[in-house]
């Protein structure tokens, strides 16, 4: 324990270890010892860097409060939030992919009737969603959740806008009989992320965009399936490939069709996992 060099450090720390008590904390922790250790060696981190990281994650913190978790959008950024989803929400093929929850939903949201009309008059391009859910044979999930919530013309929600009381651009639905679910609203905007923190001065130095693809927010619940948290993006936005969060995927882009009067119009069949 007394005679340690830049090798022998990890196997004494994992040595300190061995009596942790409950079995999981003891798998994590030991792993995390050996990934840390492993990437001080690769990259031969100098003292003044790491002053650098810990102050980094001290002012992440300190960006924290009850309206905003400066430490969830470091996650979000760095690709973290999305594998996580990834590896505890493994699904069939013919499922519809998850995606980021985000920091918008709200469990106080209205419960509302199939066709209403969710924009609560705020301007911008309409936008009636005919959307369906189903399970994996093509069957049709009625009486699922069915939750939406998406920005304005200009990117913000409703918690952002200054005047508004209630909520808007959002609400819970229950699927008709066919699985359907309609509503109008106005198309959402892309928007991005908070830069005036931590998160904002690591993506100036990666030379990241941090502006968000248009997108509409959903959720689906039933009894025996698993809970789906997704999002839709409308297809050609500039934004697509280059989503900070990471939170795009091929599969959600859809086709906003506009018509004459310049409406848009989205259709989307959403396919639930069936519990095991």
């Amino acid at each position: 324990m007394l005679d340690l060099d830049e090798t022998r450090i990890t196997e004494a720390v994992l040595e300190a270890m061995a009596n942790t008590p409950d079995s999981r904390v003891q798998q994590i922790m030991k792993s995390l010892v050996r990934h840390l250790h492993d990437f001080i060696r690769e990259v031969a981190l100098t003292e003044s860097e790491w002053a650098t990281a810990i102050d980094f994650l001290t002012r992440t913190g300190q960006m924290c409060t009850p309206e905003r978790q400066e430490f969830i959008l470091m996650s979000d950024v760095l690709g973290a939030t999305v594998l996580l989803d990834a590896v505890n929400n493994r699904r069939s093929p013919q499922a519809t992919e998850n995606s980021v929850l985000g920091p918008f939903f709200r469990q106080a949201r209205p419960s509302l009737q199939d066709g209403t009309d969710i924009s609560e008059g705020l301007p911008g391009d309409s936008l009636y969603v005919h959307a369906r859910v189903t399970d994996t044979a093509g069957c049709p999930v009625a009486g699922a959740m069915f939750d939406v919530w998406h920005s304005d013309a200009e990117g913000h929600y409703d918690s952002d806008i200054d005047g508004l009381n209630g909520a808007a651009m959002r609400g819970q639905f229950l699927t008709q009989d066919d699985g359907s679910v309609r509503f109008r609203t106005i198309a959402p905007a892309s928007y991005p992320i908070p830069e005036d923190g931590p998160v904002g001065d690591l993506m100036r130095a990666t030379e990241r965009s941090v502006m968000r693809p248009a997108h509409l927010h959903v959720r689906v619940e039933a009894p025996g399936f698993s809970v789906l948290t997704t999002m839709l993006f409308r297809k050609g936005d500039p934004y697509l490939d280059r989503d900070p969060v990471f939170g795009a995927k091929k599969s959600l882009v859809a086709d906003f069709v506009v018509d004459e009067r310049a409406s848009q119009h989205l259709e989307y069949t959403f396919v639930l996992q069936p519990l095991v």
